[in-house]
């Protein structure tokens, strides 16, 4: 994953998968009522055909899978790469293809309503496991490039939270929401990362690339910075990107909030109104209250 390509494809593939949550967790949300809302871990595409139902789980099923033989295979060479950090991240993408087989199964089987608490389980371990390998990764990011990673691990704890009340509390809109947030986040920082670690456009000022010959032992990091100031400045900069990207985000949820918001009857308010006109109760309407006879 240490290259540009590395950080924009995962990068592109979890803010897609992020965006799909977040709108259809605001929709069924509106559509159900506080009441009726349940946190879901996948959402099946409806289609022309029957067979996309499980389009989401065969996408990240296929995605690990192939990410994993990308990272064990040393390309253009067939054959296994033995590097250590290579064995890290196929682990964070073999947790996720855990999740997906698991869910993908129980849906075939129709078991998924009595297991949807395991793959809740499952989905949290995935952060877990994916917060464990950054935090005690084999390459030691320093300097800038440590500075970014530290940052995605605090977003990477987020989702960790998220995935764990979302399954402790089924029923929490909050949960399943920053639960898709931090998917997007993650998504977008991986992609963040890609083009201001590797691409060359894209280095702050002050700092260089490490050239491609660089010994694997040189623990500088994917980009040097000429002094302490630049490296600080950098830093700010990364701190402020942070905030931007995370800004962006949360003006896109808010605006479909609003959208769908609008199209939905509260079902809550619905239902109300359909038992008390079942019984023949009078409903007091637009504020006035119905006086006693």
């Amino acid at each position: 994953m240490g290259t540009f390509a590395g950080h924009i494809v995962p990068g592109l593939a979890l803010t897609l998968l992020g965006l799909w949550h977040t709108i259809n967790t605001i929709s069924a949300f509106c559509n159900k009522g506080c009441a009726n809302f349940t946190v879901k871990f996948w959402y099946p595409f409806y289609g022309p055909l029957s067979r996309l139902k499980h389009l989401e789980l065969i996408f990240i099923l296929s995605f690990s899978v192939f990410a994993i033989f990308m990272q064990l295979l040393d390309f253009p060479f067939p054959r296994f790469s033995f590097k250590l950090d290579s064995f890290e991240h196929a682990s964070m993408f073999l947790h996720l293809a855990i999740f997906a087989g698991f869910t993908l199964s129980a849906e075939i089987s129709q078991s998924s309503d009595i297991l949807s608490g395991v793959s809740g389980i499952l989905a949290a371990f995935v952060f877990c496991q994916e917060l464990f390998l950054l935090h005690f990764h084999s390459t030691d990011h320093v300097g800038l490039e440590g500075h970014y990673h530290w940052l995605l691990q605090l977003v990477v704890f987020v989702s960790l939270l998220a995935a764990l009340a979302a399954t402790s509390f089924p029923k929490s809109f909050p949960a399943a929401l920053v639960l898709s947030i931090s998917v997007v986040f993650q998504g977008c920082w991986f992609m963040n990362m890609g083009f201001m670690l590797w691409f060359p456009d894209f280095v702050p000022e002050g700092c260089v690339m490490k050239s491609a010959e660089a010994s694997i032992d040189d623990m500088h990091g994917a980009v040097t910075c000429g002094s302490l100031a630049a490296e600080l400045r950098a830093m700010a900069l990364a701190n402020l990107q942070f905030s931007w990207i995370l800004a962006g985000i949360l003006l896109f949820t808010g605006c479909v909030c609003l959208k769908l918001a609008g199209k939905c009857t509260p079902r809550n308010q619905s239902t109300e109104y359909e038992q008390l006109h079942s019984r023949g109760v009078p409903v007091a309407i637009d504020g006035f209250k119905q006086a006693d006879p």
